[in-house]
């Protein structure tokens, strides 16, 4: 039937109609693609947390006892539809290792790692692996320099304040000195020791040092310093380092102040090399609450320590972990400044010893 239109009007209605049609497609096309979109299912959530746990130095005793703790609160996390796996690496205090390693975790799947540096003046390779990977850290026990942690908001730290903990054991060496004046053996008036030191140069080593000698002044105590040795944490080299300041000084040694409780330890022990006898000893004050360390206050070995919460950044460090993995509660965590969890440290002398060791 023909409409009386010409051929040419024919035409343009055709081509109008061609695209009234194709607009007409490409609306439900794009209505398929919305009602598909929001149909669609989001991501399912990780079913597992892959977490690479790389230390400076597994045979540090707090390290290795932190660890037992860290693991133990992972797998804590798993439950039957969720999966925890932890693979652990010994740098050996190897800072050039620990990147490998970091960089092995990586290959390996991890999607979480927790940090211990080897080295915390140069984590740049570690933190330019994870944040090419998208794979956040949380550095440990030893802390990166402000300006490392702001370089990638995949970064945190776990830890504890190094000055709080130089200033208990002053504080705790003040009190047993003030107590007892048969620690001033010589009674010329003032406290003769010496220092036991972990690495040359360590930020926690020096704050614990001179928050330490600094609290004993501010009490009132005069002291004059007879050596400082560096042992690097170690109870052995503590030891060795110990026998040899003894022999320089004998007798006149009255008080040994050491950043842990392994170094504390190695002094007493080259005292008891040398047999000396119980009244010619030192006191001796540390840092950390190993199990040793514990040990050593309920036996009057150790006059006191400074209970370094292991348990509470296991906790911390794990809860933060499973935040980061899940991309959920992280604000449940207890950031401050959105980069740092901070455990206190506490007193620790044979009078409340006990309420630690079951700890």
């Amino acid at each position: 039937m023909h409409d009386g239109r010409t051929g040419a009007e024919s035409a343009v209605v055709s081509a109008f109609g061609r695209k009234k049609k194709n607009r007409h497609m490409a609306a439900a096309a794009a209505l398929a693609v919305f009602f598909c979109a929001c149909g669609r299912p989001l991501p399912e959530p990780p079913d597992r947390i892959q977490a690479g746990v790389a230390y400076y130095n597994q045979s540090d005793t707090f390290l290795s006892e932190l660890n037992d703790c860290l693991k133990e609160q992972l797998y804590k996390l798993e439950n039957k539809h969720f999966e925890v796996t932890v693979t652990t690496k010994d740098a050996a205090g190897l800072q050039r290792t620990q990147d490998d390693q970091v960089k092995e975790l990586i290959d390996a799947g991890c999607n979480v790692l927790c940090v211990n540096l080897a080295d915390r003046s140069d984590p740049s390779e570690i933190i330019d692996l994870a944040r090419e990977h998208q794979v956040p850290i949380i550095f440990f026990n030893r802390e990166p320099v402000a300006e490392d942690l702001m370089q990638w908001e995949g970064l945190f730290y776990v830890g504890a304040d190094a000055q709080q903990s130089g200033v208990m054991q002053g504080e705790l060496a003040a009190k047993a000195i003030q107590a007892d004046s048969q620690i001033d053996r010589n009674k010329d008036g003032k406290i003769q020791y010496v220092v036991l030191e972990g690495e040359p140069g360590h930020q926690d080593a020096i704050i614990r040092t001179e928050s330490a000698v600094d609290t004993l002044k501010k009490n009132g105590i005069e002291l004059e310093k007879l050596s400082c040795g560096i042992a690097n944490w170690n109870r052995a080299q503590a030891q060795n380092r110990m026998m040899q300041i003894i022999s320089e000084h004998q007798n006149r040694i009255e008080l040994v102040l050491a950043n842990n409780d392994d170094m504390a330890l190695g002094a007493i022990d080259a005292y008891q090399k040398l047999n000396y006898t119980e009244t010619a000893l030192p006191v001796f004050f540390g840092i950390d609450g190993t199990d040793a360390g514990l040990e050593a206050v309920a036996e009057s070995k150790l006059a006191a320590t400074v209970y370094n919460d292991k348990e509470g950044q296991a906790a911390a460090m794990a809860k933060l972990a499973a935040a980061l993995v899940l991309q959920k509660g992280l604000e449940e965590t207890g950031l401050v400044d959105g980069k740092y969890i901070y455990l206190p440290y506490e007193k620790v002398t044979r009078d409340n010893v006990s309420s630690f060791t079951g700890a």
